[in-house]
């Protein structure tokens, strides 16, 4: 069985484009978002390029789901040998507007389904780590991952705690042959949402402005390629013009 690359929120941009980026490499790409339909266009397109895709309905807060999702995967598709957690949860709100079941949900997508993904398929990677096998967790951060900006508390905690759940795994699964990653996208990525919403800045892709999905894809495909004897723990990515 071919290895697999499971990306966990595989959606229209930054997912969708990591799934065909290690479709392209040989891999079978799982992909996963919580509606099943969403993901067909995405399924056919690596289908036509000569990939190997599936789909899969899951809700990534949910350990039942989460457990079965794996399992399933290993048992009867191949072992998962790059997991991409690319689940965002980017809802803006005054603190004095929050609501405590919206700040619990944005932390349940962009942090506690990270440690339910990356725990469930670290447990298969222990069992295989060896010199000769590349096995890779990348989690993607954001700006957010850094610093957190007025109206954006909930994203920023969550955020900031799946940059220390990365740290935490590398440290304790680097030495077990397992590269874990953690990419900070600092930027706007060209994606329908930037282009309804913020127009002004979506003009700027012209210049080079916004961040190609095609071109994070192509960083996350480097780090798993990189020899064990220098792995990149933390990798940051933004347009030529973004300020930092």
């Amino acid at each position: 069985m071919a290895p697999v690359a499971l990306i966990i929120g595989a959606g229209d941009a930054t997912g969708g484009a990591i799934a065909r980026r290690f479709a392209r490499g040989g891999y079978t790409a799982c992909a996963t978002r919580r509606s099943l339909d969403k993901l067909q266009p995405l399924l056919e397109q690596i289908r036509a390029e000569g990939g190997t895709a599936h789909g899969f309905a899951s809700d990534a807060r949910k350990e039942e789901e989460v457990v079965a999702l794996v399992e399933q995967i290993e048992s009867t598709l191949g072992p998962i040998e790059v997991l991409a957690f690319n689940i965002g949860a980017n809802v803006p709100s005054s603190i004095l507007e929050e609501s405590a079941r919206k700040y619990f949900k944005i932390w349940e997508m962009a942090c506690f389904s990270g440690f339910l993904n990356g725990r469930e398929v670290a447990r298969r990677m222990v069992t295989r780590a060896g010199p000769q096998r590349q096995q890779t967790i990348i989690f993607t951060g954001a700006t957010a991952s850094l610093r957190g900006a007025s109206g954006f508390a909930a994203f920023a905690g969550a955020k900031h705690a799946l940059r220390a759940l990365a740290q935490s795994m590398a440290r304790e699964l680097g030495p077990r042959g397992i590269h874990v990653a953690h990419s900070i996208i600092d930027g706007a990525i060209d994606t329908e949402f930037i282009r309804e919403n913020f127009p002004q800045r979506y003009a700027l892709k012209s210049e080079d402005g916004i961040l190609n999905p095609d071109h994070i894809a192509d960083a996350y495909w480097m780090l798993h390629q990189q020899p064990r004897d220098a792995w990149t723990h933390e990798l940051d990515l933004r347009p030529y013009m973004e300020k930092f």
